[in-house]
């Protein structure tokens, strides 16, 4: 079991930035991925961006790349999102997600939201224009 606790949601105008904290618990932190998705009200699922256990892989959607950032910190048991140059499209509740499957990255994968075995609450994120 792991449980998974969102936190760093909020309102932000256009070009400002956030950080998103997903504290976790449970099952060894450093032993699988990590990943974080969005849903805008109307709209599917979206995957962000996904980090392999040791934090030296990563893989970013098109639509952030170059302004988001994955992180972790195993030794919190934290994974982290910054939110640079943030846009009113990136408004959504932003949600992070165990992968107690694997530890690389395999991108396939790594993007698709049923692959992901646990999800946090989810926090929001509203970017006013």
């Amino acid at each position: 079991q792991v449980q998974l606790v969102e936190s760093g949601g909020g309102l932000v105008q256009a070009g400002g930035s956030l950080r998103l904290s997903c504290a976790a618990s449970g099952r060894t932190f450093s032993s699988y991925a990590m990943g974080w998705f969005r849903q805008a009200p109307g709209k599917e699922r979206e995957f962000v961006t996904a980090i392999d256990w040791s934090g030296g892989s990563t893989y970013y959607a098109d639509s952030v790349k170059g302004r988001f950032t994955i992180s972790r910190a195993n030794a919190k048991n934290t994974v982290y999102l910054q939110m640079n140059s943030l846009k009113p499209e990136d408004t959504a509740v932003y949600y992070c997600a165990a992968d107690i499957n694997r530890r690389w990255l395999v991108i396939t994968i790594a993007t698709m939201w049923d692959e992901y075995d646990y999800w946090g609450q989810g926090t929001q994120v509203t970017v006013s224009s």
